[in-house]
């Protein structure tokens, strides 16, 4: 009875788990909805819970918050209506049994702290900034239900890519390349996360897949004609258009020093900011040294500021009225 009760709770969860991000990723691709990535990023969190909620279960591994007495009794910690509580995702990844690998893990992690900025006001223009991590979660997700749960819990068979009614402008491409105008915290968020991480996670695609798209201009006669194809990473033409087209291997940071950076403040409009409003954004907050995320020595001696620093810089700014 109580394997049975066990297992049925397992197949509820992994359904449940599966219709959230089935629900997460038709919200984000209908084109009438505009709080897309917000609703993606709270039901694929819930579906990623109880996926692993799902796995515990099956492998008995109590995913409650509770404490453990002397004779070994447990005593749950439980909600205001009497119900156990149980761990959110964050606990779920940070248990020592959780199958999933670092990757996966940091792609889920960065969109947690996305969830907490959101929820505490209103965001806006996020969709374009955060679609690749989107689509590596998906395909995570995909890869780990069939692996964790069996092949019934996959979602692949279930999407579609969306019709375009129109091809890009030029506009829309230049748009496309640079996202701009982020809300700050969204973007000194999404800056220091990637920062910390090593170029391994960073350009791997189970933390965010990235596509290039280019125009296929012809197609052989009787070849079933795809709007989009896929080709392997280490292809001949792959490797070529990665060299003519991305750079993703260096990452060298770009770096300013601090008179770059109050003159790109000044030509934002806070004309009060000099070297002493600078020195109070980093001043016993941020120690100059090796491996620091916001800035290196360059030949041993000049102290250069990365692009995640600045964001800090204009926000001292606002909030110190320098305009």
């Amino acid at each position: 009875m109580a394997k049975k009760k066990i297992g049925s709770i397992k197949n509820e969860l992994a359904t449940k788990s599966r219709e959230a991000m089935l629900s997460a990723v038709e919200i984000y691709n209908n084109p009438n909805i505009q709080f897309k990535s917000e609703t993606f990023i709270i039901l694929a969190i819930i579906a990623w819970t109880y996926l692993l909620h799902s796995y515990y279960r099956s492998k008995h591994i109590d995913y409650t918050y509770h404490t453990t007495n002397a004779n070994g009794r447990k005593k749950y910690d439980r909600t205001r209506y009497g119900a156990k509580k149980c761990w959110e995702l964050e606990r779920c990844l940070n248990c020592d049994e959780c199958p999933l690998d670092n990757t996966v893990k940091e792609n889920l992690k960065f969109l947690i702290g996305i969830r907490h900025e959101i929820e505490h006001q209103m965001t806006t223009r996020i969709d374009d900034a955060l679609s690749a991590k989107f689509q590596a979660c998906c395909i995570n997700y995909n890869e780990e239900a069939i692996k964790l749960l069996g092949e019934q819990y996959g979602i692949s068979r279930h999407l579609s890519f969306s019709l375009q009614f129109a091809s890009l402008s030029e506009p829309q491409k230049e748009m496309l390349s640079e996202v701009k105008n982020l809300p700050k915290n969204i973007e000194t968020y999404i800056t220091e996360f990637d920062e910390n991480l090593t170029d391994e996670v960073f350009n791997d695609p189970h933390y965010s897949y990235r596509v290039l798209f280019f125009q296929k201009v012809a197609n052989r006669k009787g070849q079933a004609d795809r709007v989009i194809e896929f080709l392997p990473a280490d292809s001949p033409l792959a490797e070529e258009l990665n060299k003519e087209y991305i750079v993703v291997k260096d990452r060298e940071k770009p770096k300013y020093l601090p008179k770059d950076i109050i003159q790109m403040m000044k030509n934002e409009g806070f004309s009060k900011i000099n070297q002493y409003h600078f020195k109070l954004v980093w001043k016993d907050k941020i120690e100059k040294k090796a491996n620091s995320p916001y800035g290196c020595f360059v030949a041993g001696s000049t102290w250069y500021w990365y692009e995640n620093f600045i964001p800090l810089v204009r926000q001292y700014c606002e909030d110190n009225n320098l305009r």
